[in-house]
């Protein structure tokens, strides 16, 4: 009996050249996915990519930046050349600031962020969506945050940005149920990532705030946040859309 919860499946992973977005393409192959990986560091993303053949996985790179529609919809158009078909996403990319309060926040930051977190997603759901209703549905997943619910201590661009992941992602399970599209968004809590090593390189204070909002007192590992959207990307979760799952130490339960 096959128990690989992605067997058959195609999928596009933003955000894959580090982080949670190399964990999930790597454990979304592992599962059976066919995956197309998408990030601006082309380099990473093809070496992931041969890793991931090499291994006997089945994987393409399709290098590029969500903030830009043409580069989101190139991603589809390279699955769809390669497999024939678009069945699930995680729209992993992103970009984070914090320490630095509201009035400090600098145009091109607050634009930088809107334009990866919120245009981006946007891009790559208006390229997703269409792939997906050609072939009776898929499963989309949207990261957000913590700060998607909360004010925590991430930049305030960056709070009112998952904020609108939350958003979009409710609005596009909405709209597409009843068509075989589910939607659903992950509330990441703070997460051992490269990015998170760059936050804690410029505001060291923050590492004591990001353990004790959670209640397992720890970061998670980027593995852990692929798993949940691994199972949601999987028939496993046929009854679940429009929902914020966290994943985040216990970080709203407190």
């Amino acid at each position: 009996m096959n128990t690989r919860m992605l067997e058959g499946k195609v999928a596009v992973i933003t955000g894959a050249s580090s982080g949670i977005g190399a964990a999930a393409a790597r454990l979304f192959a592992a599962e059976g996915a066919a995956v197309v990986l998408m990030a601006r560091r082309a380099d990473r993303v093809r070496d992931l990519a041969r890793e991931i053949t090499e291994a006997g996985g089945s994987a393409c790179a399709a290098p590029g930046d969500v903030a830009s529609p043409r580069d989101a919809a190139r991603a589809v158009t390279v699955a769809l050349d390669a497999y024939g078909r678009l069945d699930c996403a995680f729209n992993n990319a992103g970009y984070a600031t914090a320490g630095v309060p509201l009035h400090e926040i600098g145009d091109e930051v607050f634009e930088r962020t809107m334009a990866v977190n919120v245009a981006g997603v946007w891009n790559c759901l208006r390229a997703q969506v269409p792939a997906m209703l050609k072939h009776g549905g898929g499963s989309i997943v949207n990261t957000s945050s913590v700060a998607g619910l909360q004010a925590t201590g991430a930049s305030a661009a960056y709070i009112a940005a998952k904020h609108a992941v939350i958003g979009l992602t409710r609005a596009a399970a909405s709209d597409y149920a009843r068509q075989g599209i589910r939607v659903n968004a992950l509330v990441v809590g703070s997460t051992l990532t490269e990015m998170m090593h760059d936050i804690l390189a410029a505001v060291p204070e923050l590492e004591e705030e990001f353990l004790s909002n959670s209640l397992q007192q720890r970061m998670a590992a980027p593995s852990e946040v692929a798993q949940a959207a691994a199972w949601l990307c999987s028939d496993r979760s046929s009854f679940v859309t429009g929902t914020a799952m966290p994943v985040d130490g216990g970080a709203t339960a407190m």
